[in-house]
């Protein structure tokens, strides 16, 4: 290809290009919502009830705003008004997921320290955010502020993933939850864990690929988890670096048993020889 003909097929991509997003007003926006629902997270906590009125109303006209730059299935103000009148149930999950931390991790010192740090909490809490624009068939705008999420805390949480209340992640970095996940209530997730599908094949858009965690099930680091029609029974563990594609039933107890080898010297420092 001549460069001349490069730049007249670069220029009839751009003309072809869908509108872009206003990726960073959303990703803003979701910052102004957690500082809003938590004070905790906020610089300046608002004064009374007046101003706590009157910042969401500017919210719910910023999101209006930057929705109308999208294909909603239904007109922009009244999806702005729908995702105002759930805030109250969005905060209630969060709590109850910011209690599960504390419950959960003998390191957290209160929900205060993990609403404003914990990067397990804020991938939770953009995750609810942007699955409550997906479940609205809100086009695109999901996906990016799970991205965002995942650029910011290492957690990669797909937007359409089904999670229940009281979900607490412990660290975090590494985790990969599918779109078609779908994880019960009070479940525990540690880093490195995987709940993906056995097939990449793209025929199987559509179809349940990911699998299923029931109820009060505990999921340690490194575990993978693969397949649509994987379901791990409540009320189990899965040790840390297990490789599970089929399903097991509750109050089970699933680990890899590695084979490690001990061995004494009465001077062991005289058998280390590591160059680095």
């Amino acid at each position: 290809m001549s460069h001349d003909a490069f730049i007249q097929a670069l220029a009839q991509a751009h003309q072809q290009a869908a509108a872009p997003l206003p990726g960073p007003g959303f990703c803003l926006l979701a910052e102004q919502l957690l500082n809003l629902l938590f004070p905790e997270r906020a610089e300046r906590p608002l004064r009374n009830a007046d101003a706590v009125a009157a910042t969401l109303g500017i919210w719910q006209d910023d999101l209006t705003t930057l929705l109308l730059a999208v294909q909603t299935p239904q007109p922009a103000a009244e999806l702005a008004a729908d995702c105002v009148a759930n805030l109250p149930i969005l905060r209630d999950m969060l709590l109850l997921d910011a209690e599960a931390i504390v419950a959960a991790d003998p390191a957290a010192e209160g929900i205060t320290e993990v609403v404003a740090t914990y990067p397990g909490f804020y991938a939770i809490a953009l995750h609810r955010f942007a699955h409550g624009l997906y479940q609205r068939g809100v086009p695109r705008v999901p996906r990016l502020l799970s991205e965002y999420a995942h650029q910011r805390t290492g957690i990669d949480i797909h937007p359409g993933a089904r999670i229940g209340r009281s979900f607490c992640i412990d660290h975090g970095t590494g985790i990969v939850i599918g779109e078609t996940a779908v994880i019960g209530a009070h479940a525990k997730i540690f880093q490195g864990v995987t709940l993906g599908a056995l097939s990449v094949a793209k025929h199987l858009q559509g179809i349940k690929r990911h699998p299923t965690i029931e109820d009060h099930v505990v999921i340690y680091a490194g575990a993978t988890i693969l397949g649509g029609n994987t379901v791990v029974g409540s009320h189990s563990i899965i040790g840390g670096n297990v490789w599970l594609t089929e399903s097991v039933p509750s109050h089970s107890r699933v680990y890899h048993r590695a084979q490690i080898q001990v061995t004494r010297a009465e001077d062991p420092a005289a058998d280390i020889s590591f160059s680095i």
